[in-house]
C-alpha cells in the first residue's frame, strides 16, 4: 500500500508515517459499502480536515491583512476554502487518479466531480493533521495554498443576476420577477433543470440549467439583457 501511494506523497509533499490514514482520506463510501469486510470511508475526516482548513486560513489572513475587518476576512475565507477553490486544488495535486471509488460512482463519473473532489481534499487535510499534528497540517495547507492567497482583502462584491434582475425590476415596474420551474429532464445524476422567468411587463424568457439556481441565474441574465437593450433604444 505504501509503494501505490509513493507518487502521491511526494506530490503532495508529505511523507504519511502510517499510510493508513491516507488510504481512509482517499476512501469514498461508496467504495467502502462494497467491500466483504468492514471498511472505513473518508467522512470523518473530511469533517476533521474542513475544521482543520478553516483555522489554517483564518490565521492566515489574519496574519496577512492587519487592516481587514472580521467581513472582509470572512468573505476571502469563503472564497478560499469552497467547493470550486478546493477541488481545482485536489485536480493540480491527482487526488483523482488515486481516489477510491465504487463501481457506481466510478461509472457515473465521481473521480472529476467537483463535491467529492472537495471532499477528498478535506479528507486529506485531515490525515495530514492525525498523521502528524497541527503544525504539520498548517505547513501542507500554506504548500497547497501558496499561490492561491489574494494580494489585496478588497473583495469584489459583484451581485448575482438574479438580485441585479430584481433590483431593476423595482424601479421600472415595482414588483419582483417570477421564477417558475417548468420541468426537468434527464437521469437523476444528469438532470437538467428547465425554468421560465415572468416579468412584471407580461415578457417571459426560459433557461436550462444543471440545477434550478444555475437555470434561474440563466434567466435572470437573459432578461437583463433584453431589458437593456430596450432602455437603449428608448
Amino acid at each position: 500500500m505504501e509503494e501505490e501511494y509513493l507518487p502521491l506523497q511526494q506530490c503532495i509533499h508529505y511523507r504519511f508515517s502510517q499510510v493508513k490514514h491516507l488510504t481512509t482520506a482517499l476512501t469514498h463510501s461508496s467504495w467502502a459499502n462494497e467491500q466483504l469486510e468492514p471498511c472505513e470511508d473518508n467522512e470523518r475526516l473530511e469533517f476533521l480536515g474542513d475544521a482543520v482548513l478553516e483555522l489554517c486560513v483564518t490565521e492566515e489572513l489574519f496574519k496577512r491583512f492587519n487592516d481587514a475587518h472580521e467581513g472582509q476576512l470572512t468573505k476571502i475565507r469563503s472564497k478560499l476554502v469552497k467547493e470550486k477553490s478546493l477541488s481545482t486544488i485536489a485536480l493540480e495535486l491527482g487526488l483523482n487518479n488515486f481516489s477510491r471509488l465504487g463501481k457506481g460512482e466510478e461509472s457515473q463519473g465521481g473521480r472529476l466531480r467537483s463535491s467529492l473532489l472537495a471532499d477528498t481534499m478535506e479528507a486529506v487535510i485531515g490525515a495530514v493533521f492525525i498523521d502528524g499534528g497541527y503544525q504539520e497540517a498548517h505547513d501542507f495547507i500554506m504548500r497547497i495554498f501558496k499561490d492561491k492567497w489574494p494580494e489585496s482583502f478588497e473583495v469584489e462584491t459583484s451581485k448575482d443576476f438574479k438580485s441585479k434582475l430584481q433590483e431593476i425590476t423595482q424601479a421600472l415596474f415595482k414588483e419582483r420577477p417570477t421564477y417558475t420551474l417548468s420541468g426537468t429532464e434527464g437521469p437523476e445524476h444528469e438532470k437538467v433543470f428547465q425554468v421560465e422567468l415572468n416579468l412584471p411587463n407580461g415578457k417571459k424568457f426560459e433557461a436550462d440549467g444543471t440545477s434550478l439556481k444555475k437555470a434561474e441565474q440563466i434567466a435572470a441574465a437573459t432578461a437583463i439583457v433584453y431589458l437593456n437593450s430596450k432602455k437603449n433604444e428608448d
